[in-house]
């Protein structure tokens, strides 16, 4: 894949999925396009996404990313567009953070022992 077609592929995806989280809460989410430094889709308030869409993803790196960016009250999380699912499959994508966030989202939506709790 040649480095222009890689580039479309890319900001196709970050469109895609821009237009997935327009149509599912989050009207105002925009895709940045390629050579933006931050987040690849704005206009969701308090979330940073990296978005991936490459063979051989180096998941380290996308964190490393995502630490490098991340602030007091952001959530960092990393879409992936695997080989072999399109767009039709854009609800199915995978999505990537890291554990305390994960740990942090599931006790706020009800899982787990509530913090208040705790001692």
């Amino acid at each position: 894949m040649s480095s222009q077609s890689r580039k479309h592929r890319g900001y196709r995806t970050q469109r895609v999925a821009a237009e997935h989280l327009a149509a599912n809460g989050f009207p105002h989410a925009e895709p940045v396009g390629a050579g933006r430094a931050g987040s690849d889709i704005t206009g969701c308030v308090g979330i940073d996404w990296e978005v991936k869409a490459r063979r051989n993803l180096d998941l380290p790196a996308l964190m490393r990313q995502l630490d490098e960016r991340a602030q007091d009250g952001v959530l960092g999380l990393g879409l992936i567009r695997p080989d072999g699912m399109g767009e039709a499959s854009v609800g199915r994508w995978p999505v990537v953070l890291c554990f305390d966030d994960a740990i942090a989202l599931l006790r706020a939506a009800g899982y787990g022992r509530p913090p208040e709790e705790e001692t």
